[in-house]
């Protein structure tokens, strides 16, 4: 297992999922509400995990990955990006499935994802792949494979604050994470 390669499944399934969404026929409300439920969870749950275990050590290990000047920089722009797909997220759900305003919410949500996902797989894991350890990555790989497990039906959206994120990433975590004692953050 490793959490660079489980990332990059997930950012596949992500964007299978967009696609089936758009597939659908706008009536078929129910096949839509339980595709963007099954989105949104793996969407906040995903973002969640890589916040508590991938970003932390990409900032202790990381130089820059490709056209990205440190690990900071990649860090900076993910949690950015995290807070921007979150966002567009709960959009979608202010607007009732299948109308032209909720496929408009999801064009959004898919928009700021897929930025977000070929930035991520250029700079942030090419640069972990570089430099961290395969046992670092099967062990964090076991960590971010738990926590979404134990998280299939959703958590708590919360946006993050980048500076302070920055500043201490486990600490943040720690101090500001959804209630989720089991899942502590290394």
């Amino acid at each position: 297992m490793d959490i660079t390669q489980l990332i990059m499944d997930e950012h596949h399934q992500q964007r299978r999922l967009f696609a089936q969404i758009d597939d659908v026929d706008p009536k078929d409300r129910e096949a839509l509400s339980a595709l963007w439920n099954r989105l949104k969870n793996l969407l906040d749950a995903h973002a969640e995990a890589e916040e508590r275990f991938f970003y932390p050590r990409l900032m202790e290990v990381g130089k820059g990955g490709n056209d990205a000047d440190s690990a900071e920089e990649e860090t900076e722009d993910a949690i950015d990006d995290h807070n921007d797909i979150r966002d567009t997220g709960e959009d979608v759900g202010k607007h009732e499935v299948g109308s032209p305003a909720w496929f408009e919410a999801v064009g959004k949500c898919n928009k700021a994802n897929s930025a977000h996902l070929a930035e991520e797989e250029r700079q942030g894991i090419t640069d972990f792949r570089k430099h961290a350890t395969l046992q670092e990555r099967h062990d964090l790989g076991v960590k971010f494979a738990a926590f979404e497990a134990r998280h299939l039906g959703g958590i708590e959206v919360v946006d993050k604050d980048v500076d302070a994120y920055l500043d201490d990433p486990r600490g943040y975590m720690k101090e500001n994470a959804p209630d989720m004692a089991k899942d502590a953050v290394d």
